[in-house]
C-alpha cells in the first residue's frame, strides 16, 4: 500500500489518496468472522472519484468504499521447490527474485509448449500444506489451494470446503518431466542406480540413431546416440557411467539446447501416488510470472494473477486482492463534505463499478447506508450494481431515499447453470439468491435491471440457455435486460484463459480466435450475430433489453422519481467483469 510512505512525518505523493501518511491508516484488524483476511482501516480524503473524460462510462463518479474483495484462493509451494530457470538449471524458489527470467508454458496452437518468461511478483505466507507425491518419486509440498497442471486440466492439491472445486485424485497425472526421488534416498554408488540413469538419460534426452549401410563386401549396421545437455555436471556423470560399462564416448563442442518451444509432453510416470497433510502450518511462497505459471520439481504449477486496482496501492493482486481489504472508514463523513460544495451538479454517482459494494466486509462495516443517505439527502441521484444479496438489508431506506432521488438498482446475473456458476463465481452468492433479491426489490417498487453480462460464447449464448435465463429473469419480476459478449480486459485475460484450460479445455482454441493477442472485446460479427439472438428472446419475454453498447451520452441526467414505483429508466451502468 505504497508503505515507504506510511512513516509519521513522511509523505508519499503519489499514494492513494487518503494514504499518503502514516495518520491516515487508522488500524489494521483481523476477527474470526472473516479467517484469513486483514482490513486496512483508513480514512480517505476523498470518496466521489472523477471517471476519465475518454472512458465509454454513461456516468460521471464513482464511490468505492471498499478496495480489494473477500472471494479468492492463496496459491503457494515450499521454499525449497525447484523452479525450471531460462538458463537451463533449477533453483530453489527462496533463491529467485522479481525480474528473474524463469520457464512457464504457453498454449500455441495446437500445443502447450515451454516458453520464457519473468517473474512479476512475489510473496510469502504462512498456511496448512499438503505433501504430493508422485509415482517417479517426485514431491510437492503446496498449499490445498495451489493447482498443478494434469492431463484433465488444472486442478487444486485438495478440494473446496464446499467440495465444488476440482482436485487431485490419486492416479491423476501431471504434466510436465519430475525430478525424480530424493536424491538423500538413493545409492549413488550401485550397479542398479548408474544403469537406471543411463537408461533414463538415453530414453529421455538421447538422440537414438539406427541405420544399416550396404556394400558389395558386406553391411554395416550403426547403433548410436547423441547427449547434448546444457547441465555439463549431467552430461559428465553420464560418460563416467558408459564407460564403466565399456562404452567409450566423444564430446564435441555444440549449441546449447534449450527447452524453450518445445511441446509440453509426458513421459515419466507422473501420477499422484499420495497426498499426504503436513502437520502444523508452513512458510510457503508463491510468484507471479508472465505466462501465468511455472515448472516446479518438473510438473507445470499455477500462480495467481495480478490484479490492477491492488497493484496500484503496491499490495500484489493475488493473495493480498482476496485478504488485504482496506476500508475508507470515514468515506460517509468525507462524501457528506463534499456534496455540500457549491460546485457539485448533483450528477449521477454510480456505485458497484469496481469492487463490489454489498461484498460480505459491508456486512461488518455498514457504509452503504450512510452513503445512501447522504447522497438522497443532498438531491444526488445514484445507481448501484451489485452481486451481492446483502443489498436486502437496506431495501427500506432505498425506498425512503428513492422518495427524494432517482434510485437505479442493477443486479448482476451472468450464470443460470449452478455447475457453471459454482465453478466460475465460486464465492458469489447462487443465481436464485440473486433472483430472490431481484423479487424483493421489484415488490419494494423498483425497476430492476438485470444485467445478462458476460454471455460466454459457447457456453452460455445457445437458445436454450438464453430462454432459460430470461424466463427466470422475467419470473423474477425485473424490469429491463443489458446484455453483452464477454470482455477480457487486462489482468481478467489471463485469468480466464486459466480458468478456461481447467474447466473447458476444449474451448481454448476458439477463446484464442476469439480474442487474439491484446483484444479485449468480441468480434463485431459475433455481437451482431448475439444481438439477433437475444433480441427476439427479449421481446417474446417481455421485457425491456438494451445491448450494453446502447448507452446514454454521458452527463444525461435522469428526471427527478417522486417515488421508487413511478421512477423513470436511469442510464444503466455496465458490468465491469
Amino acid at each position: 500500500m505504497r508503505w515507504q510512505g506510511q512513516k509519521l512525518g513522511e509523505t508519499d505523493a503519489a499514494a492513494l489518496p487518503g494514504l499518503e501518511d502514516r495518520s491516515s491508516v487508522l488500524r489494521t484488524v483481523t476477527t474470526p468472522e472473516f479467517a484469513g483476511m486483514t482490513f486496512h482501516e483508513v480514512l480517505s480524503r476523498s470518496a466521489l472519484n472523477k471517471v476519465p473524460g475518454s472512458s465509454r462510462m454513461p456516468f460521471g463518479w464513482t464511490i468505492n468504499p471498499y478496495r480489494g474483495c473477500s472471494h479468492a484462493c492463496v496459491y503457494c509451494v515450499s521454499p525449497d521447490t525447484l523452479i525450471l530457470c531460462a538458463d537451463g538449471r533449477q533453483r530453489p524458489l527462496r533463491e529467485l527474485e522479481i525480474g528473474d527470467e524463469i520457464i512457464g508454458t504457453e498454449v500455441q496452437g495446437f500445443y502447450r509448449r515451454y516458453v520464457r518468461t519473468t517473474i512479476t511478483a512475489k510473496w510469502s505466507t504462512r498456511k496448512p500444506a499438503y505433501r504430493v507425491t508422485l509415482a517417479d518419486g517426485t514431491r510437492l509440498e503446496a498449499s490445498g489451494d495451489h493447482r498443478f497442471l494434469t492431463d484433465r486440466g488444472w486442478k487444486h492439491v485438495t478440494d473446496a470446503e464446499t467440495g465444488q472445486r476440482p482436485h487431485l485424485t490419486l492416479n491423476n497425472r501431471l504434466m510436465g518431466f519430475g525430478v525424480g526421488a530424493d536424491d538423500l534416498a538413493i545409492e549413488h554408488s550401485g550397479e542398479e542406480y548408474r544403469r537406471g540413469y543411463l537408461a533414463g538419460m538415453i530414453r529421455g534426452d538421447g538422440m537414438i540413431f539406427h541405420g544399416s549401410y550396404p556394400s558389395p563386401r558386406r553391411t554395416r549396421r550403426i547403433h548410436r546416440f547423441r547427449l547434448a545437455l546444457i547441465d555439463d555436471e549431467a552430461l559428465d556423470r553420464s560418460r563416467e557411467f558408459l564407460l564403466d560399462e565399456g562404452v567409450p564416448t566423444r564430446t564435441r563442442p555444440s549449441r546449447k539446447m534449450s527447452i524453450e518451444g518445445t511441446a509440453v509432453k509426458t513421459v515419466a510416470d507422473l501420477r499422484v501416488v499420495e497426498i499426504t497433510p503436513l502437520d502444523g502450518e508452513r512458510d510457503l511462497l508463491d510468484i507471479t510470472t508472465g505466462t501465468g505459471d511455472f515448472i516446479a520439481n518438473g510438473v507445470i504449477s499455477h500462480n495467481c494473477f495480478a490484479r490492477g486496482t491492488h497493484e496500484y496501492l503496491d499490495l500484489d493482486g493475488g493473495a493480498d486482492f482476496d485478504s488485504q481489504i482496506v476500508v475508507k472508514v470515514n468515506v460517509v463523513e468525507v462524501l457528506e463534505k463534499e456534496l455540500r460544495r457549491g460546485s457539485w451538479q448533483h450528477e449521477l454517482v454510480a456505485l458497484g463499478t469496481n469492487t463490489d459494494p454489498y461484498q460480505r466486509a459491508e456486512g461488518r462495516y455498514r457504509l452503504m447506508p450512510g452513503i445512501i443517505e447522504a447522497l438522497a439527502a443532498s438531491g444526488t441521484p445514484m445507481s448501484i450494481l451489485t452481486k451481492g444479496t446483502l443489498i436486502r438489508r437496506d431495501i427500506p431506506l432505498l425506498v425512503r431515499a428513492a422518495e427524494r432521488v432517482h434510485v437505479d438498482i442493477q443486479m448482476s446475473i451472468a450464470m443460470y447453470d449452478d455447475d457453471l456458476q459454482k465453478a466460475i463465481e465460486p464465492g458469489a452468492p447462487t443465481t436464485q439468491a440473486r433472483l430472490d433479491t431481484v423479487k424483493a426489490l421489484t415488490d419494494a417498487g423498483f425497476r430492476v435491471t438485470v444485467f445478462l453480462m458476460p454471455i460466454m460464447p459457447h457456453l452460455t449464448d445457445s437458445v436454450d440457455a438464453l430462454d432459460t435465463a430470461l424466463a427466470r429473469i422475467r419470473a423474477a419480476g425485473a424490469a429491463r435486460v443489458i446484455y453483452g459478449a464477454l470482455h477480457l480486459r487486462p489482468g481478467v485475460k489471463p485469468w480466464f484463459f486459466q480458468w478456461l484450460g481447467e474447466y473447458r479445455p476444449d474451448l481454448l482454441s476458439s477463446y484464442r480466435g476469439l480474442y487474439p493477442g491484446v483484444s479485449a472485446e468480441a468480434p463485431k460479427a459475433y455481437r451482431q450475430w448475439l444481438a439477433k439472438r437475444v433480441r427476439p428472446l427479449i421481446r417474446m419475454h417481455g421485457l425491456d433489453g438494451r445491448h450494453e453498447d446502447d448507452y446514454p451520452v454521458r452527463g444525461t441526467r435522469p428526471g427527478f422519481a417522486p417515488s421508487a414505483s413511478t421512477a423513470a429508466s436511469a442510464p444503466a451502468q455496465p458490468m465491469l467483469f
